[in-house]
């Protein structure tokens, strides 16, 4: 008897712990989040463009016979033309986005321009002609990049010195006399410039880049170019480009 009441009590305890126990949630399998890290810009890259030039080449211009100035004025021509090459460079991330590099380039270039103008002589009473143009037949820079990382994609600023070979010839032709000169200088000047860049993945991006450049003004004759008549002619050198570039970053 004593066995069939103490059975009857534990199964009286029993029941209301197992109801509570079936009431339980059964333990799931964690859920793992995988972040994606975001995109750094600090390494050094390697990289190639092309792109595609031009504005103004500028030529001011003096003669004088014997000590009077008798023709002075300038002359502008239009150029244009493509340019093709690489670039190396480093970049630094710093932890608020913000990204500080420095870049060097090398442009092969095919940016020229020509012009044909007239001269009146009003001592000599007679008129000339004046032929002159210039090549830019390489450039490159030295620039520092200042700028915001929004992950993938990299918006900056730019500027620093430019440099560059430039090629400028002069035909004067007039009554009697004929000149043909020729300069070809390495110019160093400046540029300025602003472009964006975007990771395709860890080790490639593309980017799109444009620059002013100023190479500065160089002369292309200056001495008498007849007994008692001295003449002068400069080539001032400034263009736009805009190119597209392929960097791998290490």
């Amino acid at each position: 008897m004593k066995n069939v009441l103490l059975g009857a009590v534990l199964m009286t305890t029993a029941m209301p712990v197992a109801a509570m126990a079936a009431d339980l949630p059964y333990p799931t399998k964690a859920e793992v989040v995988v972040m994606e890290p975001m995109f750094s810009w600090t390494g050094f890259y390697l990289g190639a463009n092309v792109g595609y030039g031009g504005n103004e080449f500028e030529y001011p211009f003096s003669v004088s016979s014997d000590g009077f100035p008798v023709a002075s004025g300038s002359a502008t021509v239009d150029s244009s033309g493509f340019f093709g090459g690489a670039q190396i460079g480093y970049n630094y991330q710093f932890l608020n986005n913000v990204v500080l590099g420095v870049e060097a380039d090398f442009q092969w270039s095919g940016i020229e321009g020509k012009f044909d103008a007239g001269l009146n002589v009003p001592l000599a009473g007679a008129g000339a002609s004046l032929q002159a143009g210039s090549e830019v037949e390489w450039f490159g820079t030295i620039r520092a990049r200042l700028g915001y990382a929004f992950d993938h994609l990299l918006v900056y600023g730019t500027g620093g010195a430019a440099y560059g070979k430039v090629k400028s010839t002069v035909s004067v032709v007039a009554p009697g006399f004929l000149l043909s000169e020729s300069a070809d200088d390495t110019n160093w000047g400046w540029t300025a410039g602003a472009g964006f860049e975007y990771a395709i993945n860890n080790n490639w991006t593309l980017k799109t880049e444009y620059l002013y450049v100023d190479l500065g003004e160089t002369t292309a004759i200056s001495g008498f170019l007849a007994p008692g008549v001295y003449g002068s002619l400069d080539a001032k050198t400034t263009f736009h480009t805009i190119k597209a570039g392929l960097n791998y970053k290490f």
